[in-house]
């Protein structure tokens, strides 16, 4: 037993230790705690979560952080809309509008039966590295590469790779701008949700190149130009360029368009959900 003592009293002795350092560590941290604006936390809850960089901040909690300082608007956070928006000025007392809606465009349509191949890649599955390589496997250097970075980076699965070419579900993307920020090409711009009209073409080489290259790709035949009554379209370095701002939507330059470069995306979703109607009609005749 005598020789158990010491042991007992090092147990007891480190024991008491262990409570001494535990009292003194939780005075610290109470005295010398940071005090945490709750504030941070709401805002943090009712953000989109994606951590996509949108807003100009690293992440979300930067952002929240950002907004209980005063230094972010509460309307920054575009993939949340306008729910986040209106809960965001709740929280913090202040009045605010959501901004514009915005949605990412591939200005491109340079499918697999379209354009042409110089040669066949067989590197790295990457957009950078194909396009590094000789300018790309595909005959269009303005076009999309088609190895799916924006597709990797879109946290909300709004892009698809569909036959070679990134496809951009409008319902689904919420304006974020993370793939406009990895593709190679330059071919992804952010646009308001109302612009319909949209050159879907970037190429500006030639006409008779810019056609032997792909099949959809915008001739510099200045037929868009002539027919727009507002003058919102130009010709400029061989491809049309739409001004936003004056375009009113009408739509006189689709049907001139010799290349179908030119696309009215609220006549393709009229035309996409008729057909989706139409099948579900078909299967209802079909299923008892």
């Amino acid at each position: 037993m005598a020789q158990l003592m010491p042991i007992i009293y090092a147990v007891i002795a480190l024991g008491g230790l262990g409570i001494l350092f535990g009292l003194v560590l939780g005075v610290a941290d109470k005295k010398f705690a940071v005090k945490v604006d709750e504030r941070v936390s709401a805002v943090r809850a009712v953000v989109a979560g994606a951590n996509c960089g949108a807003c100009g901040y690293a992440g979300c909690d930067a952002y929240a952080e950002a907004v209980v300082r005063g230094e972010a608007n509460a309307n920054a956070c575009t993939p949340g809309g306008v729910k986040t928006v209106k809960a965001i000025a709740e929280i913090m007392g202040v009045n605010a509008d959501a901004q514009e809606q915005m949605v990412a465009r591939v200005r491109c349509q340079g499918t697999c039966d379209r354009v042409t191949q110089r040669y066949d890649y067989t590197g790295v599955h990457n957009c950078r590295a194909a396009s590094g390589i000789a300018g790309g496997p595909s005959s269009c250097e303005f076009g999309c590469v088609g190895f799916g970075e924006c597709e990797s980076v879109c946290a909300f699965g709004a892009i698809k790779m569909v036959d070679g070419i990134a496809v951009i579900d409008d319902n689904v993307c919420t304006g974020c701008g993370m793939c406009v920020e990895v593709c190679p090409r330059n071919i992804i711009k952010m646009m308001p949700a109302d612009q319909t009209i949209v050159v879907m073409c970037r190429n500006e080489a030639i006409g008779r190149i810019a056609k032997n290259q792909c099949k959809t790709a915008c001739i510099g035949c200045k037929r868009c130009e002539k027919a727009c009554p507002t003058e919102s379209i130009k010709v400029v370095n061989g491809v049309a360029i739409i001004d936003e701002t004056t375009c009113t939507r009408c739509g006189a330059c689709v049907p001139v368009c010799p290349m179908h470069c030119i696309v009215n995306f609220y006549e393709r979703d009229l035309e996409g959900e008729a057909a989706a109607t139409k099948q579900a009609k078909l299967l209802e005749i079909e299923i008892p």
